[in-house]
């Protein structure tokens, strides 16, 4: 399983819950873009319309910027490939106050682009903050046993 990208801020912001898989619907070009790295997932997000799960917010720029059509865009939206059920979950749990659905990483499985998301609830400033403090304290505990 090869990562193409990863959205190491989500992590920070967001108290990831629950994590899911979905295929994605892209065109070739996006397909050899995103197999090359060129992609970024920070500040992405999925809603639904229609009962349709959407991936918004991703930038792909086109694999051969020479060649690419009219008609292509780099923020496009990206329809999800999800079962009933789980659309259907995710609706429900999107509705509730505080929840939304955040990329967290796409990668390649057995030749196809996938992208894991997780339904998350955003963190408080003092969450963050208590967060770094933490982090700061482990580290000066593992310098001083390392001496």
């Amino acid at each position: 399983m090869k990562i193409y990208s990863e959205n190491r801020k989500a992590g920070f912001d967001y108290e990831i819950l629950e994590k899911f898989t979905a295929g994605l619907v892209l065109f070739g070009q996006e397909v050899k873009s995103i197999k090359t790295g060129h992609i970024n997932l920070s500040g992405s997000y999925v809603i639904f319309r229609d009962a349709e799960p959407f991936l918004i917010g991703v930038k792909v720029p086109p694999y051969q910027p020479n060649n690419a059509g009219a008609d292509y865009g780099e923020e496009r939206l990206k329809k999800l490939l999800l079962n009933k059920k789980e659309i259907d979950y995710l609706i429900g749990k999107t509705k509730q106050k505080g929840f939304s659905l955040i990329p967290l990483k796409i990668y390649d499985n057995n030749g196809r682009v996938k992208l894991e998301f997780g339904l998350a609830r955003g963190k408080k400033k003092y969450d963050k903050k208590e967060k770094i403090k933490k982090r700061d304290v482990q580290r000066d505990i593992n310098r001083e046993l390392s001496r």
